[in-house]
Formats: C-alpha cells, sequence, structure tokens
C-alpha cells in the first residue's frame, strides 16, 4: 500500500520509447531538393504546401515513402525480393523516426478494359463467393462468374509413376469461367472497316496496303508480297474468297520470304497485336488517326457488354444476377446487400457490407463496380484506393496522400478533411500535398517549399502553424486568403453549341445551349454528369479540342521538348545551319551517343539490389556523340539548347541566328501555361501531375480548332498560379476561342462568363441542369450546392 502510494507522489520519468515522436528529414536533395531539413511531428496531420514543382512531391514521395518502402522491402528474403521493384536510397544523410508509410498517389489505374472498379477494390471477388454459394442454379466455383476466366476442357493421357512401375492412366479436366467467349470479357467488340485497310482496285505491288508502315518497299510490303498465299500483282478485289482469308485472317504460320524464316499472319490479327493492344494515349498522331478511322468499337452483341458468359447471367439471388448487382450504383447495392439474411455466409457479408459502406463514405456511391478503371479521374482513382484503409485497425502508420481534394466539389472537401481527422486521430501519421486553403487549414503542422519552381524552389520557405503561415511573407501565405471577386461585366456570346437528348453515362436527356466565344465553366458536384456532358455528348463534328485528365505516357527518354515537337523545327535549324542530317541531332536516332545509346546514364542491374544508374564516362550525360557537339546554332550545341529552360530558350529562338519562328511558337505556348521554368530535356517522368497537364494544354493550345473544352486545369496549381492560368484562359477567349472548362475552383467559377451546374447530386440524383447563367445570378439565387459555396468563397 505504501509503496503504491510513493509511486504516486513521485511519477516516474516518460518511458525512453516514447520519445521518438518526430520524422527527421537532415540534407535530403532528390531532384530539385537543395539540402532540406525538416523535423515533422508523428500523428499529426501535416501539409505540404509550394508552388507546383517547388519539390513537394519530392520530399514526401520520392524521399520519406520512398526510404520507409525500401526499408520494408529490405526485410524479405533476396529470393522474394526479385519479384519486387527495387529502389535505390534516396538522396539524403538522415532519415529518422520512419514508420511505414501507405502512400494513396495520383497514379491512374490500369486503363486494360478486364480491370475494373470491382476487381480494383475486391468487391467483385466478394460478391463472386456470395454467388458462387447462393447464386440459383448452381454453376460453379467462384471462377464461373469471373470475367478474366475462360472455361476450359481438355482431356488426355497421363503418365503416373507408381514404384518401379509407370502407367498411363486418362485423365480430364474441366474448368467454368465466367468469361463471355465473344469478347473474352472485354465487354465489347472490335469492327474493321476493309475500306481504310487498303484500296482494293490496286495489287499489292501497286501499293494496295494503307495501313501506317505497310509501303510496298517496307518490311510488312515485302512479307504480303513474297508470302505466295496470294498473287501480288492481282487487284485485291478480283481475290478469291481463300485468298481474301489468307490476306485478312490467316492464323500464324511459318514461311520464307528472301531466304528468311518468318512467321505470316493475317492483317486483322496483326493490326490488333499491334496496335490494339497499346493504349491510345501512347500512340503516334498518325497511328491513332488510323485507329480511329479504321477501328469501331461496338459493345458485345452476346453478353450485352456485361463481359459474362450465359451461364453467369443466368444465375441469380432473389432475382438478381452478378452482371446487375455490377451494373447497379454501390449506394443501391450496398442496400440490396444489406437485405440478404443467409447465415452460412454472415462473414462474408459483413465484409462485403463494409467495403460497400466505405464507397458511399468517400463519396463514391454513385460509382458501379463494372466502370472501367481507367475511365475514373485522378481524384476518382485516388479515392477507391484508400477504401482499403478506412476501416483497417492498423495505428502508427504514416498515410501520404496527393492532392486528395482533387475533382471534389467545394462540398465534398469537408467530408474529405473528416476522413483525414479520423485516420489521424486513430494515432497514425498523415501527409497531404496539398494547394487547396480548406485542407490547409486544418493541418496541425505545415510545412512550405519554395519559393520558386525548378531550380528556384527546393529549399523550405516556412515550417509551423497555419496562423504562422497566414502571418509569414512567403508566397502560399500571401496567396493563403486570396479570394477572386464576381466579375462586374461578362462577355456577350457569339453563338452556341447546342447539345441535343444527352443520356452518355448518368446524363437524363439533357439539351442545353452552351454559349460560345465566352468562358464558360461546367460545375456540379463528383458524378453528377460534367464529364458525361462534356467529353460523351458533344457533336464529333463541333471542332473541339478537348484536354483531358488522362495521363502522359512517356518514357525516361521522353521529354517536353519531343512531347510538344518542339525538337522538329530546332534539329532542322541545326541541320540546316551546319549543312548536315536533322537524325544527328536526336538523341534517340544516329546522334546518339554509342557507349549509352543516348541516354546519358548506364545501368547496372543488380538483380533484387538497386540498380545503379552511372554518368556515361564517354558524353558525360549530355546524350550526344562528340562529333555532333561540334555542330552549332547561335553559338549553343543541341546539349546545350536542351539544357536550358523555356523562358532562356523562347529568347533564345526568337532572334538573331538562331531565329526559329516555329520552335518560338511553342515556347512562347509553354511559357504561357507556366512553365517557363523547365528545362527541355527534362524527362517526362520527372514532372508533377499538374506540370503533365498543363503541358498537355500548351501542346494542344496549337490545335486547329475553335472550342478548348479543359478538365480541371486548376489541379495541381498554386494559389498563386492560378491566377496566371485565368490570365490565360482570358487570352484564349480574347483571341476568339471559345473555352468550357469543367471546374470545381471557385475563383474560375467567379471568373467565368456563364456557368452551367449540373446535380442535383451524384449519379441516379445528378445528370440535370440545375442552374444556367452568370456566376452573379448563381450566387444571388442561391438555389443549388454550387450557388451557396460560391457566394460564402466571394463573401456575398
Amino acid at each position: 500500500m505504501t509503496r503504491a502510494t510513493g509511486t504516486d507522489a513521485h511519477p516516474s520519468a516518460p518511458h525512453i520509447a516514447d520519445s521518438h515522436d518526430l520524422i527527421r528529414v537532415v540534407g535530403a536533395r532528390e531532384n530539385n531538393l537543395k539540402d532540406v531539413s525538416v523535423e515533422i511531428p508523428k500523428r499529426r496531420l501535416t501539409v505540404f504546401t509550394g508552388v507546383s514543382g517547388s519539390g513537394k512531391s519530392s520530399l514526401v514521395f520520392d524521399t520519406i515513402a520512398a526510404e520507409s518502402q525500401r526499408l520494408i522491402n529490405e526485410t524479405y528474403s533476396a529470393f522474394v525480393q526479385g519479384f519486387m521493384p527495387t529502389t535505390a536510397r534516396p538522396e539524403v544523410d538522415v532519415l529518422d523516426g520512419l514508420t511505414t508509410v501507405i502512400s494513396v498517389d495520383q497514379q491512374r489505374m490500369g486503363s486494360d478494359p478486364r480491370s475494373t472498379v470491382g476487381t480494383a477494390t475486391d468487391a467483385n471477388a466478394m460478391l463472386r463467393i456470395l454467388f458462387s454459394r447462393l447464386g440459383d442454379p448452381h454453376i460453379g466455383p467462384p471462377s464461373a462468374y469471373s470475367f478474366n476466366t475462360a472455361s476450359v476442357r481438355a482431356s488426355g493421357a497421363i503418365t503416373v509413376q507408381r514404384g518401379a512401375k509407370t502407367k498411363a492412366e486418362k485423365a480430364t479436366f474441366e474448368r467454368t469461367g465466367g468469361m463471355c467467349p465473344r469478347c473474352e470479357g472485354r465487354g465489347s467488340v472490335t469492327d474493321f472497316d476493309l475500306t481504310q485497310l487498303y484500296d482494293d482496285s490496286k495489287s499489292l505491288n501497286e501499293g494496295a496496303l494503307t495501313i501506317p508502315g505497310y509501303t510496298v518497299d517496307g518490311w510488312y510490303g515485302r512479307i504480303f508480297s513474297g508470302c505466295g498465299f496470294f498473287d501480288p500483282d492481282k487487284p485485291i478485289r478480283k481475290f478469291t474468297e481463300r485468298e481474301l482469308h489468307d490476306l485478312l485472317h490467316k492464323e500464324p504460320t511459318k514461311i520464307k520470304v528472301e531466304g528468311i524464316n518468318l512467321t505470316y499472319e493475317g492483317l486483322i490479327p496483326k493490326i490488333q497485336k499491334s496496335f490494339l493492344a497499346k493504349d491510345k494515349e501512347a500512340m503516334q498522331p498518325h497511328i491513332r488517326a488510323f485507329v480511329e478511322r479504321a477501328v469501331t468499337f461496338t459493345t458485345c452483341p452476346e453478353c450485352d457488354g456485361t463481359r459474362l458468359s450465359e451461364g453467369a447471367r443466368s444465375s441469380k439471388i432473389k432475382g438478381v444476377s452478378i452482371a446487375d448487382a455490377c451494373a447497379m450504383e454501390i449506394r443501391d447495392l450496398a442496400e440490396w446487400v444489406r437485405g440478404l439474411d443467409e447465415p452460412s455466409v454472415a462473414p462474408l457479408l459483413t465484409a462485403l457490407q463494409q467495403t460497400l459502406d466505405s464507397f458511399v463514405e468517400i463519396g463514391l456511391g454513385y460509382l458501379s463496380l463494372e466502370r472501367p478503371a481507367g475511365t475514373l479521374s485522378g481524384g476518382e482513382a485516388q479515392r477507391v484506393k484508400m477504401i482499403r484503409h478506412l476501416g483497417s485497425s492498423l495505428t502508427d502508420v504514416t498515410y501520404v496522400f496527393d492532392e486528395p481534394t482533387t475533382g471534389l466539389h467545394p462540398h465534398d472537401i469537408q467530408r474529405m478533411n473528416e476522413l483525414l481527422l479520423r485516420l489521424r486521430d486513430k494515432g497514425n501519421t498523415v501527409l497531404v500535398v496539398e494547394h487547396k486553403p480548406e485542407v490547409i487549414a486544418i493541418a496541425d503542422h505545415v510545412v512550405d517549399l519554395g519559393p520558386g519552381a525548378g531550380t528556384a524552389g527546393g529549399t523550405v520557405c516556412f515550417e509551423g502553424t497555419v496562423e504562422g503561415l497566414r502571418a509569414s511573407d512567403t508566397v502560399t501565405g500571401r496567396h493563403l486568403d486570396d479570394r477572386a471577386g464576381l466579375k462586374k461585366t461578362v462577355r456577350k456570346p457569339t453563338g452556341a453549341l447546342e447539345i441535343r437528348g444527352a443520356s452518355a453515362n448518368n446524363l437524363q436527356g439533357v439539351d442545353v445551349d452552351i454559349p460560345l466565344g465566352v468562358l464558360v465553366a461546367v460545375t456540379g458536384v463528383a458524378g453528377s454528369g460534367k464529364s458525361s456532358l462534356l467529353h460523351g455528348s458533344v457533336p464529333a463534328d463541333a471542332g473541339v479540342v478537348s484536354v483531358d485528365q488522362a495521363p502522359i505516357r512517356g518514357s525516361r527518354r521522353s521529354n517536353p521538348a519531343t512531347y510538344t515537337g518542339l525538337l522538329d523545327p530546332i534539329r532542322k535549324a541545326f541541320a540546316k545551319a551546319n549543312g548536315v542530317k536533322p537524325a544527328l541531332f536526336s538523341a534517340n536516332s544516329e546522334g546518339a551517343c554509342p557507349a549509352c545509346n543516348g541516354a546519358g546514364v548506364v545501368y547496372t542491374d543488380l538483380a533484387m539490389m538497386a540498380g545503379v544508374a552511372t554518368t556515361c564516362e564517354d558524353c558525360e550525360g549530355r546524350r550526344f556523340e562528340a562529333s555532333v557537339l561540334e555542330y552549332r546554332l547561335g553559338g549553343r550545341d543541341i546539349s546545350e539548347v536542351l539544357a536550358m529552360p523555356v523562358t532562356e530558350a523562347e529568347e533564345f529562338f526568337a532572334a538573331g541566328e538562331a531565329r526559329t519562328p516555329a520552335a518560338h511558337r511553342i515556347l512562347t505556348r509553354l511559357a504561357d501555361v507556366g512553365l517557363g521554368y523547365l528545362t527541355l530535356g527534362q524527362p517526362l517522368t520527372t514532372l508533377s501531375g499538374g506540370e503533365r497537364q498543363r503541358l498537355k494544354l500548351a501542346t494542344h493550345m496549337g490545335d486547329k480548332g475553335g472550342i478548348y473544352v479543359l478538365d480541371e486545369p486548376t489541379t495541381g496549381l498554386h494559389l498563386a498560379d492560378v491566377e496566371q492560368l485565368l490570365g490565360l484562359l482570358d487570352r484564349l477567349v480574347d483571341a476568339g476561342k471559345s473555352v468550357i472548362v469543367i471546374e470545381h475552383h471557385q475563383a474560375v467559377m467567379a471568373h467565368a462568363d456563364w456557368i452551367i451546374d449540373l446535380g442535383p447530386g451524384a449519379g441516379h440524383d445528378g445528370g440535370r441542369v440545375v442552374f444556367e447563367g452568370t456566376p452573379t445570378d448563381l450566387v444571388a439565387a442561391r438555389s443549388t450546392l454550387t450557388g451557396r459555396h460560391l457566394a460564402e468563397y466571394v463573401g456575398a
């Protein structure tokens, strides 16, 4: 008794284990970081702010999250590590106090048509088990309900060894899959317009094939002419049925052409393998144009787009098949599952119920499980990834989010904030890269990077509380309380783009006239039908240039100069000035350094250890052969030009010996969208999401088209950059273009000439136009969610 009293009177010192309450970063130098040192409190919500390109992602994702992942991977055996992605240790002196990191980034989900919301979140796996147990008629195990599993049947002899004897036994194998045999689980079938593949009035030797790359003297042309299955001098329209089949559909067959053994196959399977297996966005423009001309994608007539076999569609629970369940909006499916009372599958129903409720809670109840994962926006994809973490019992984990409010209406941001706080209150460290003031406001700790972007950034400008940030003289602090006012006068439209009876996805027969010659903002909560209206319902012949949020595909060899087409006029200018071939000035062609093949670095693969990239000793990282660097334009060699930032290159190509109007035009557009700090040769893989979208916008600004449709151009933009974007949109409109913006940012809404508000809710609760008019009228009426939030924003 006395001992206990004594303990109370003299409380013991805190346990040493409780003293590790900081994540310490000392001397971080990843990408553009300049020896950054910060201390991040654990079990708190820390928001990282700063202009786009200031180094936020380099610090949070490429340093803290990357090192945590690397250390966890090292705990596995060398055998297991061989199957994992290997990463090098980040450029940092000290990283202390790390915990397990769960990254929830904005990387789009795979665009394979077989990947759906249901398969990406395991909801489909649970539904398949449910139907295999309760479905009537019973058709087989869970695989019988999977559109990724084909039905297989095989029989034959197998050799069995028993003791010293071997005996042949007959065996049969059967697996029931749910894949629709016609479309192979893709939901759509491809149809080829044969007139776009060849000119049937010509023979093969006269150049009948009109497919890109299939010229008469090219390799493919020689294979088709020399295969021997048909006469290459006979016009295609005179081919027999057999010859036409061999030209179009022949199965792979071994043949010999010009003394070389190779495999011949028909045109259609060849096109399917070489063109259609690729993502459309990754194709070269001329190949994409050919695919759009020659191939039509139609809903599979056999499964009606459900991807499932007849057997899987016939098995039902309470009159609902698995195809019906996947087509329901998730909130309706959650109600249906709640109505199933089957003690035999109770644990499964509970788990499925929790997953579906998480969708609704996170604001994605309007999606359906059959929705292809590749069609989700960056914000939706990020929230789908969050679902598996919401109900997790793990604590003391570091959650890292990349702009979790992307694609969210102001009404939904409050809900996202509650989720972030809930994760923190369970005892987790939450790190958020964010630009929205509503999220910055709930932070326990703020780290502001900058002051500029690219080489002008990479230092910590402020560390502390939100109040401290407001009082600080940093770019973020100055702009934190910025509020755009409503415009006094709005522009008058010059015409209208008519949309009639739009019914794509959840649109409910929408009729709307979109004014032309002005800045139009299309608003509404996530899932209200904005993208369906503009990407799915605008007439194809309207001359629309669409800049959506699809990611830019590109390897380490791709850079802003190659992506925008800027390198072509630069190469031609160098070639003309020096009297040599343009191909010499490409690091992917004849001018490449032979030692590193134009990559600038030499990679050494170390199996399960992180590979080592060393700067090429021959070209010293310049990527070009020494002889090429002797050719100059305006006193600079090609590697020096590619090392220039956009703003410097813009001046360089504007006048004097290096004057190149075609290059200068592209550089001006890059500077206009706020990418003046990027170097021309910076690999695309190092750009942030916001930078990539603005790069795409700069590329499309040169397209011939009078109507621009932009999908959330403020994504990844700092508060200070939004002003610059509004200036760019104004310049486009003043130049006679029509600009239509899908947007949630109130500054863009306030700046618009006309607003079309969709809603009132998401999914089947949306899909209607709830307001059309000027921003002033929307604020005055306050009749919609958007109106109320905009009124609050402008202080009306």
